[in-house]
């Protein structure tokens, strides 16, 4: 059933902050550490690999001790300044541990919007992949007001990893969550819900299945991600929603195996 899976040569993955940070706030080593090496046995495979990460708001949080997520804009675009290059310095850390060099990659909405800057951007990614360098993706979350205050559709990074899908011509976009994947209902209040196994349409019904925000620490929720599986369908691409507390997924997701929900229009 998921044979296409196996074939994917340029593959985007996304974390989300719940698999970078704990519930307490504090930074998941062990999920970075086991996401880099992941990552760089792929490479080593020969797959072309880009990570579309969260979690800079989340690292800053820790960083500078702060127990909820600031009000003003000013005050988020501060933490994620901090954040974001702790994330990055721990990144660089974990991958070069195994030998892997990676390279940062920061957006904004109008970069994608203009074809020019488009291009630009595509002609980036390309170039740091024939270096055989892993970009790391993140919304430039210091200077994209609209993200942080959810004024537009580019409002998160569940969104970001379909479009940097769509501008890479990726084969296939790998998301992990705090969830096994995408189910019937909310699993936690209601244990009758059952996972989508497969997924080939992002229908109104399948809307309504979906709840509500995240955590405190990151921005995205179900419905956020099915956006982003709507636009990855829509360019003919596919999609994996899985849970990400143990990166080492990615190895079974790759192999076929029934993990978490396939999102696929063409079977």
């Amino acid at each position: 059933m998921r044979d296409s899976i196996q074939s994917a040569k340029r593959i985007v993955i996304k974390v989300g902050t719940s698999t970078l940070v704990y519930p307490n706030g504090n930074i998941n080593l062990g999920a970075i550490n086991q996401l880099a090496f992941v990552l760089t046995d792929l490479r080593n495979q020969g797959k072309e690999v880009i990570l579309v990460s969260s979690g800079a708001i989340g690292v800053g949080l820790n960083k500078l001790k702060l127990n909820s997520r600031p009000q003003t804009i000013p005050e988020q675009q501060a933490v994620a300044a901090v954040g974001q290059a702790a994330l990055m310095d721990i990144y660089n850390q974990r991958f070069m541990t195994y030998g892997q060099q990676v390279g940062q990659v920061l957006l904004t909405r109008d970069v994608v919007v203009f074809p020019e800057s488009r291009q630009n951007v595509t002609n980036t990614f390309n170039s740091l992949l024939k270096l055989s360098v892993i970009p790391i993706v993140n919304e430039n979350d210091t200077v994209a007001i609209d993200e942080l205050d959810h004024l537009t559709k580019f409002g998160d990074n569940d969104l970001l990893s379909a479009i940097v899908t769509e501008v890479t011509a990726a084969d296939l976009l790998i998301m992990l969550s705090d969830i096994d994947g995408f189910y019937t209902a909310n699993p936690v209040k209601d244990p009758s819900a059952t996972l989508h196994s497969q997924i080939s349409e992002i229908s109104d019904e399948i809307m309504a299945q979906a709840g509500g925000s995240g955590t405190k620490f990151g921005t995205g929720g179900m419905r956020s991600k099915l956006n982003a599986a709507k636009r990855i369908l829509a360019n003919h691409k596919q999609m994996v929603l899985a849970n990400g507390h143990d990166p080492l997924i990615i190895c079974g997701i790759l192999k076929g195996h029934d993990i978490g929900t396939w999102f696929n229009a063409n079977n």
